[in-house]
This record gives structure tokens, sequence and C-alpha cells, in this order.
């Protein structure tokens, strides 16, 4: 096992206010830690503590108990390391050991760009980090002796976690599962998964003559998280949990992947419940994922067949496009898999562009028939083709703003530094649509599909806590508000971001943000327990009513000042959501709608360019979408 120190994210010392506000653009590319960053040296490992040894189908394994008191144990493999001859082919079983296993600290993260955790590590953004060694997992539990490990009917719901960072970045390390473990009763699993180019790569000549459907899917970081789903079934009972009670949740890419576990056979009965924190059902074409760009239908510009002709120009094997091209048409299936395998992880990073906080566009999710099926998400619940289960689909009311912060030309900043507005009510407005947008995808289509379909009931959410304070002259509740990952320190139960905390989350709005937690974890648990979140575990919530065939509605988790939890009926269809922003009279000139429709076409997957020329009689159709 890769044996390697990682240092935790964020940390609550001080540092410098440039810094402060990376961190802070960096939230949800971190997925919110709820770790510290240290500067100095990380801390030794904890003492393995003899009350948590385990013995699993693979061995005896022993881990120590955390500061808020639970038991955990970290880095356990759970499929064979994807190295060598198997990468881009589906995990294989882990490896049985002899002896005690201690398992006191995460392992390595799957290889991507550093990005800004790289900072805990001293590595640039665009520098690489982790391993192809990583499909390790991390269990925390309520702690119990080994002679009282629950069992039989005593067993505790699992709940597994899927980590974000647009499948191509982020890693289980910054989450700390001890409270939400404890304070709910149940099991958490967190995942390491593979991502980016290593995670979904779709070329036959990688599948040798016994490669099976899985090899051939091209969807390896799916298969990473079943593989997970089925160490959980064959093992967790060992830890105390009930293999008949798994919850799934994610955020945002996580929650993308909990939407694929939703529609993919091989993960059928391995999981009975499902969270999507902030993803979306949308999956890729093979032919997007495989072709070139100039056939016909379309590839993605990092398809398979790009990708090895960059690598081909990258390391002067042909002069450019063309001759690789040509080049490659010359290569025999076993040269090219050769070839592909042969290139170190930083070799087959250097062709993309890692500037996003570490993230880059590859295809992902592929819809291969197999792995995942050959429709959408939501295509798949409205036909009733998926696995039936309980699930909760939400988003926050505020999503974009996060990345608006950092990139939104109506602020004005010094370097990363928001300093002001230039214009907020075209931050707002924006804002506001793209992130209706995301939550027409992310939880209305999907509740009304499923609800629709009539197997299994459906729950909806929208998270709306917007009560930060300030950082300088910058208030962050009108710069954030409730912005993408916000909601993940309430559902672990740590209001707590290393040197932003006060910022994000200052003294006079923390009870009441708190209390907000104390029941988002409730509902959860609840959900865990039972597949109907309810009136939480304690029965003292609102009751949260699910989202029914005839009823489009979800609760809105907010504090008592601001209208407190609540359900609403404010649901979306594309066609209503495209006359509200036909209608808003807040745009001041029509052209500042051209805007909005033109990230619907970038980035929601709901609006094409033919309709984006016709839009409102040909609005826009002199206005560039790129």
């Amino acid at each position: 096992m890769n044996a390697r120190n990682v240092r935790p994210i964020l940390a609550p010392s001080q540092r410098p206010l440039r810094t402060r506000l990376v961190l802070l653009a960096s939230l949800a590319l971190l997925a919110l830690s709820q770790s510290a960053c240290r500067e100095e040296a990380p801390p030794p490992p904890p003492t393995p503590d003899v009350a948590t040894t385990r013995t699993t189908a693979l061995g005896t394994l022993v881990g120590f108990e955390s500061e808020d008191g639970a038991h955990v144990w970290k880095g356990i493999p759970f499929a064979a390391p994807p190295v060598g001859n198997l990468r881009w082919r589906a995990p294989r079983p882990p490896a049985a050991w002899e002896g005690t296993l201690e398992t006191l600290e995460f392992q390595s993260p799957c290889i991507q760009y550093a990005g800004p955790a790289g900072q805990r590590e001293g590595l640039e953004e665009t520098d690489t980090r982790g391993s192809e060694d990583c499909l390790y997992l991390n269990v925390f539990a309520p702690p119990s002796p080994v002679d009282a490990v629950p069992a039989g009917d005593d067993r505790l719901p699992v709940m597994l976690w899927i980590h974000g960072g647009g499948n191509t970045i982020g890693d289980a390390l910054v989450y700390d599962a001890s409270r939400l473990a404890i304070g709910q009763s149940v099991i958490v699993v967190t995942i390491h998964y593979r991502l980016g180019i290593f995670g979904w790569f779709a070329r036959e000549e990688l599948a040798a003559a016994d490669a099976s459907l899985d090899d051939r899917s091209g969807n390896f970081g799916t298969l990473d998280a079943v593989a997970a789903l089925r160490w959980v079934e064959q093992n967790i009972g060992a830890f105390g949990g009930d293999p008949d009670r798994v919850t799934v949740f994610g955020e945002s890419a996580g929650g993308s992947d909990t939407f694929a576990m939703l529609v993919s056979p091989r993960a059928a009965g391995l999981f009975h419940r499902a969270i999507v924190q902030s993803g979306s059902g949308d999956t890729m074409d093979m032919s997007e994922a495989r072709n070139p760009v100039d056939a016909m239908p379309a590839g993605d510009p990092r398809s398979s067949s790009e990708v090895l002709w960059a690598l081909l120009v990258a390391d002067g094997t042909s002069d450019d496009r063309d001759s690789a091209r040509m080049h490659s048409g010359s290569m025999t299936s076993d040269e090219i898999a050769a070839y592909l395998r042969g290139k170190t992880p930083t070799e087959l990073l250097s062709i993309y562009d890692g500037a996003l906080g570490g993230m880059y566009r590859t295809p992902m999710l592929l819809r291969d028939g197999h792995v995942l099926p050959s429709v959408d998400a939501r295509e798949a619940f409205a036909r009733g083709d998926y696995n039936a289960v309980p699930a909760i689909f939400g988003t926050n009311r505020d999503e974009i703003k996060l990345f608006q912060a950092f990139g939104s030309p109506y602020v004005a900043r010094l370097g990363p530094m928001p300093l002001w507005f230039k214009n907020e009510r075209m931050y707002d407005l924006g804002a506001e649509y793209s992130t209706k947008m995301w939550k027409l995808r992310g939880v209305d289509q999907a509740s009304r599909a499923i609800s629709g379909a009539g197997r299994s009931p459906a729950w909806g959410y929208r998270f709306d806590w917007d009560e930060e304070g300030s950082l300088l002259w910058v208030d962050l509740s009108r710069l954030l508000g409730a912005a993408h990952a916000l909601e993940i320190p309430f559902v672990f139960g740590r209001l707590s971001l290393g040197p932003v905390t006060d910022n994000v989350f200052p003294e006079s709005s923390l009870p009441a943000a708190e209390k907000l937690s104390d029941s988002m974890m409730s509902y959860w648990g609840q959900f865990a327990y039972t597949g109907d979140p309810g009136r939480g575990r304690a029965g003292d919530q609102l009751e949260w009513k699910r989202w029914t065939k005839d009823e489009g509605r979800f609760i809105v988790f907010d504090t008592d000042a601001d209208g407190g939890i609540r359900m609403s009926d404010e649901t979306l269809t594309r066609k209503s959501l495209l006359a509200q922003l036909a209608n808003n009279e807040r745009f001041e000139a029509d052209l500042e709608r051209c805007e909005i429709y033109a990230d619907f076409v970038r980035f929601g997957r709901q609006f094409t360019r033919e309709e984006y020329a016709t839009i409102e009689g040909g609005l826009c159709k002199d206005q560039p979408i790129d």
C-alpha cells in the first residue's frame, strides 16, 4: 500500500488576505474541507486502538479513535491497484493480507492536477499529485468494543460518500465523518475513485482478448464506485454496518456519480437509498468519447482519438495532428495499447489545461449500454429503467455564485481577489437563472421522472442558507450566498473552514447555522435508516413531504430568521424557466438575456445552439456564444 503522508487541507491558522481569498475561491474544488491545512510537518499518525480490531473477508485490521470519539479506519484497499496492464481496466478484487493491517492514515488521492489542494504538498497548481495506486476507502463508526460490535437487527445503516471535484480532482482526505457517524448512529464510508482520463477513457485497442464488457465500457471511475459498494456488501458487517441498508450520497461530481449508481445495472442490489447533492444526470455518448472532432458524429476535443494524436505530437513522434493521425493508422492495436499504457501520468495530463483549479474537460460517464444505459439518467428514470430505490435530489439556491465570484465580469478583482460589484443586478440575474437551470436538471426533472414512473419515491430540497459575514469590504452573503458546496459542512456537522471560518460562519449567525446543521443531519440520518426523511431521527422536524406524480414540492433549508425550514411548490419546467427569463423586467436591455441563454448552451445541456439562434424570434442570432 502507498504509505505516503498527505496533509489535510485547511488550517485555522492566520494567512495573508490573498491566500484566504484564494481559499474561498477553492471551496467547491476542495469540497469544503472539514480538515485543517497546516504548513508545518503533518502530525504523527494516531495510535492504534485495540478496541477497533476488526476481521474482514481479506484479513484483520486495526484503526483508531478520532478526536470526536468515533472509531475510524483509513486506507482500506477495496480493489487491486489499477496500474500497469490494469490501467483502463475494470477494478479487480484486492489481495488479502497476513497479520493485522494498521489503517491509521489516508492513502494517496487518485492522480490529478495539484490544483489548490497542492498547497498542502508544496506543489504548483499545474503539477500532478496522487498515485494510480489509489483505490482505498475509509470507515467512520460510532465507538464499540470488539465484543460488542452491532450485529443482527442491531446493525447500523451505512452511508457511502462520493466526493466532488468535476470528476477530475478531489479526494476523501478532506472529509471527517466522525460527527455524522456518531450523531446519527450510522457507518460512513468515504472512497477514492479514478479521475479524469484515468477514470473514463474508451479505446477499443485497450481491451485485450479476454476483456469483459466492464473492461470495454470506458467507465472505470464509475466501476470503482461499484467496487466500493461491493466491498461494503461483503465486509461492512465486521464494522457493525447493515449491508441491506446502504445509502449512496455525493456532491457535485459525486452527485452526478450517484445519478450513475441509480441507473447502472452493475450497481443493482448494492445500495438501497440515494442522496444527490448538486449533481446532474448528464452522460455522454460513446461517439463523443471516441470520435475525432471532424467525424460524423463529431467527437469531443479530448476524445480518445484526439488524445492519442495529441500525445504523439507532444512526444515528438509526429509533427502535427494530421501526421499523428496517419501514424496511428499504421500502429497495431497492441502497439497503441502499449503506447498509451507506457505514458506516465504526468505525460497524460500534460495535454490538458488544468488551470481551472486543476479541473479539466474530458469525456466521462459514458453511455456504453452496459455500465451506463444508452440514455441519460432522467430519461432512464422516465422509462422506469433504473435501480428503483428511494432518492433525494437537491441543489443550493445560489450554486453558480461560487464560480461567478472569481470569474464574473460584473465583479471588480485584483488578481483573484473580489473587490466590489461592477453590476450587482446582472451578477444576481446570471446566478439566478444558471442556478435554476441546475435545479431543473438535477432536481425537478429527476424527481418528476421518478415520480411519474411510480417505481420508487423521490424527495427534493433547496439549500438557502446565506448568512455569511464579510471579508474586509466584501459582503460574502451577497458574493456567495447559498453557493455551491456550502451545504457540505452542514451535512457533516462541521461548520469549520479553517482560516475563513469566521468570515463564512461569523459568531452572530453561528448558533442558527448549527441548529440548521443538526436538522439536516437528522433528515439525512432518518433517510439512511428508513428510506424516508420524514420528521428526522427524533421525529421533531417539519415533515419532509415527497415529490408526487400530482404535486411537485421540495423542502427549503434555512434558518428561522430567513423563513426557516419549510416546504415549497416553486418547481420548474423547461418551458416555465424560459418564460421566466423572457419576461423578467429586471433585464434593462433585451440582449442582456442572451448572456443567460449562452450560458445555457455552454453549461446546461438543455439548450442547443440552434435554439439559441431562434429564441425570442432570433433575439440572439448575432450574439456570439463562445
